[in-house]
């Protein structure tokens, strides 16, 4: 889809078109509509991102909340089905496949929402490497840090769709 196409669009079909942008949030999407047209993918993924940081606590959380851990086999979007394989979250040996699942489990008993991390580009090394350092933080700086993690997928998701 271009820019032009997607800034052309009713507010039905831009919710339509990237509402699913941030993991299950169209609210997103509804919000920023009015705001068009987007001079280009990043001011569109800013305004976006504005939406999300301008939100309530409980709303930022239900976001957080909305995605799948790394890792899982159920409930997760064709989008991070995608992207969780293209890091190889999907051909990891037992032995990793069970250091993440444990290590998400603390994770997510600790903080309430589960480790969000934007594995484009990343190999399974990597992810659990950033799973295990970020664990010993408070809350409040791993909620700061899951927001901008959900930001990067978030631009890594616009980034494929939308052509300029």
């Amino acid at each position: 889809m271009t820019l032009s196409g997607l800034n052309a669009l009713g507010r039905d079909a831009f919710v339509e078109a990237i509402g699913w942008v941030f993991e299950d949030s169209p609210w997103i999407a509804e919000r920023v509509w009015p705001g068009r047209p987007f001079a280009s993918v990043d001011a569109l993924h800013q305004t976006m991102a504005a939406v999300m940081y301008a939100a309530s606590a409980d709303r930022q959380l239900a976001l957080l909340r909305a995605h799948p851990d790394l890792g899982a086999t159920l409930k997760m979007s064709g989008a991070s089905t995608g992207e969780q394989a293209g890091a190889g979250l999907d051909r990891l040996s037992p032995e990793a496949y069970k250091q993440l699942t444990e290590l998400n489990a603390t994770y997510r008993e600790k903080f309430g929402f589960p480790f969000l991390f934007a594995v484009k580009g990343s190999t399974p090394a990597q992810i659990l490497e950033a799973l295990q350092s970020r664990l010993p933080r408070d809350r409040a700086t791993e909620f700061e840090e899951a927001l901008r993690q959900v930001a990067r997928i978030a631009w890594f998701r616009l980034e494929s769709l939308v052509t300029r």
